[in-house]
């Protein structure tokens, strides 16, 4: 791709962003209604503040499972290529382990995974 492409490319993306913009501005109805400022929880009235800060072990918790969760996405993968590189593959994965346990061990460490 030449650069006077890459040029119209970038300035055609630019347009049509700003027109998207400036569109979006002009069409929706606005809604003064107080109802669309509260907290919503699944429609059950909040009680007090909702504005509460939570423990930082719901974080930990929720990614530690993202990584154990991103690891079984990576599994299937090497599962379809083991057989063609053979020891090379095992040997791959038993250093993607390795990692994944060193992670593990420190938040266990941490306690990251205790609930309480």
């Amino acid at each position: 791709m030449n650069s006077e492409g890459l040029i119209l490319f970038f300035l055609l993306g630019l347009t049509l962003v700003g027109f998207a913009i400036v569109f979006s501005y002009f069409i929706p109805r606005k809604s003064e209604n107080l109802q669309k400022y509260e907290t919503y929880e699944c429609g059950i009235p909040t009680y007090g503040l909702s504005w509460i800060q939570f423990n930082v072990g719901y974080y930990l918790f929720a990614i530690m499972f993202l990584i154990f969760d991103v690891e079984a996405v990576f599994l299937f993968p090497w599962a379809v290529v083991m057989k063609e590189l053979k020891m090379v593959a095992f040997i791959e994965i038993l250093i993607f382990f390795v990692i994944l346990g060193l992670g593990l061990m420190y938040a266990w460490k941490k306690q990251a995974l205790k609930w309480e």
